[in-house]
């Protein structure tokens, strides 16, 4: 089963099954998913999958001006959607030292209040999402074909920037006010039901596309903020020079082409947008050496 075969399967289940199932499903977020998300409560122990505060927290999201409380409500569910179909590597130092160098990179960004959490996923393809509310999931084949830190900094930089400039939540509250409208016209959708189809059209932005204009506005975001936390400017272009290189026919970047522009377009516009800026705040590191290495 493919990523965007397994995503697409989530995104149906958690609409047959509502936002509770789709919470919990597969177990997602056991205590070994939620220490290496570092999703911890005071005692040590796993935060419960579900309960009834988390669900009352969903079925009352203020869609027309959300809350920073809804949205990291929202994220959270759309994060288990995709965890329930790609697990994380079970790899703790590798999950520890991602949300290190990521929260280290949001922490440049103006949304430093967020709970940021950094993720790599179990699947051979070669992509990353992102999720409302400071959620950010890496694939092990994109992972993989990273050579330094800074190139790190700068595809989780690309994420945090769609989280900061809150793309995913804006098509996400577009879908609800579309659902509130039809529930005030024919009133045949419940709130509730309004904020589950809103989540799972959450977890289909990642097996579809964004605007292209967000996907340019995260690029260069994402550079701006790795070169802001100290990391060479263009770790990002540089993964998305080898992106240009893979053929179109490659199954491991067929979801990534479809839900991003083609990388020569993403680095000619972020080139065009830069201009000479990226070469003037040239110089940071590139971290070889610590980059954390797959076994």
């Amino acid at each position: 089963m493919t990523l965007k075969q397994a995503m697409t399967l989530a995104v149906c289940t958690s609409i047959m099954w509502g936002t509770a199932a789709a919470l919990d499903l597969k177990g997602v977020l056991k205590d070994v998913v939620n220490d290496q998300m570092g999703d911890t409560n005071k005692t040590g122990q796993a935060a419960p999958a579900a309960n009834a505060s988390s669900q009352d927290k969903l079925a009352n999201i203020n869609w027309k001006d959300p809350s920073q409380e809804d949205e990291i409500a929202v994220g959270r569910n759309v994060t288990g959607t995709i965890l329930g179909a790609v697990p994380l590597v079970n790899d703790a130092k590798l999950q520890q030292y991602v949300n290190k160098v990521g929260r280290w990179v949001a922490s440049q960004s103006e949304r430093t209040s967020l709970p940021w959490h950094f993720g790599v996923i179990d699947s051979s393809d070669v992509n990353a999402f992102a999720a409302p509310g400071g959620y950010v999931l890496i694939t092990k084949g994109l992972y993989q074909r990273l050579s330094n830190e800074a190139q790190l900094a700068g595809v989780l930089g690309h994420e945090i920037a769609h989280v900061v400039q809150r793309h995913h939540l804006k098509v996400m509250q577009k879908q609800a006010l579309m659902d509130a409208g039809t529930s005030f016209l024919k009133e045949k959708i419940s709130k509730n039901k309004i904020t589950q189809r809103a989540v799972s059209t959450g977890a289909e932005i990642s097996a579809r596309n964004l605007d292209k204009s967000a996907e340019y506005e995260a690029d260069s975001m994402g550079t701006v903020l790795a070169a802001r936390a100290g990391y060479d400017a263009y770790g990002l272009a540089e993964v998305l020079q080898e992106m240009e290189l893979l053929p179109s026919n490659d199954g491991s970047v067929a979801l990534l082409f479809q839900t991003h522009p083609h990388p020569d377009d993403r680095v000619a516009q972020l080139s065009l947008v830069s201009g000479d800026q990226i070469d003037k705040i040239s110089g940071g590191k590139t971290l070889e050496n610590r980059f954390y290495k797959l076994k």
